[in-house]
């Protein structure tokens, strides 16, 4: 039976994916992935096909979803699906290595001007006043510490340039990006979408880069009629 493995990204961990975990439980296996000792996209895919074994369906966030297009990439046979939510394909940037590093000093500052500073430009600016929603991404931003922080970082300053490989990836694809998300914008997804052979979008309203965390209900939806769709009894149970 095929795996759904949940891969997280920058700084966090299981809240992101715990919806669709419950919303397919009993249908298929499910794995939670924990990134907190990678310090390489490459590293991390390899890690992750190690630990599961047999066919995989991989959904990732963020820089998760850099890791699931690694594990496609390398091993295309076992990798059926991909889910890559908010997520971005090109290599490192002109001038990135700078501001990241600048980030990496104010997490060892402090792990909490961290998430001040971080968090806010990552939702929809209209929700930043949710009390409820940044209470949650805070403290999931202090479950992990600067060290973890500093190896996601190198992580993605030292990235695979998935834009090189997005043609061969001929699994089937969901993009999920949000109409709101000023990192991570729609225009990347697109982008991914053109350069692959079996694809769809699908676009979540009034959310930013942690789509997953502030519209649950929307995203497991487009997930699950997904999977339904073009997996049929195998994701249905």
């Amino acid at each position: 039976m095929t795996t759904l493995v949940l891969v997280p990204g920058l700084l966090s961990d299981d809240i992101v994916w715990q919806p669709l975990a419950d919303a397919v439980a009993g249908r298929m296996p499910v794995y939670q992935a924990d990134l907190s000792g990678g310090d390489s996209i490459s590293g991390m895919a390899r890690g992750l096909l190690e630990k599961v074994r047999g066919d995989l369906i991989v959904v990732g966030h963020s820089m998760g979803g850099r890791v699931a297009m690694e594990m496609a990439h390398l091993a295309p046979k076992r990798v059926k699906g991909l889910v890559l939510a908010n997520t971005g394909h090109g290599p490192k940037r002109e001038g990135e290595e700078v501001k990241r590093q600048a980030m990496i000093d104010l997490g060892d500052e402090s792990m909490e001007k961290l998430a001040d500073q971080w968090l806010p430009p990552m939702i929809d600016e209209r929700r930043v006043g949710d009390a409820d929603l940044m209470d949650k991404l805070r403290s999931m931003v202090l479950r992990a510490d600067a060290k973890i922080h500093e190896s996601h970082i190198r992580a993605l300053v030292g990235r695979p340039n998935a834009t090189a490989y997005l043609k061969d990836l001929n699994c089937p694809i969901l993009l999920v990006a949000a109409s709101q998300d000023r990192w991570s914008p729609i225009a990347q997804h697109e982008e991914i979408e053109a350069a692959t052979k079996n694809s769809e979008l699908a676009i979540i309203e009034d959310a930013g880069h942690f789509a997953p965390v502030e519209r649950p209900d929307d995203v497991v939806k487009a997930v699950t009629d997904w999977l339904g769709r073009t997996f049929g009894e195998e994701s249905n149970g």
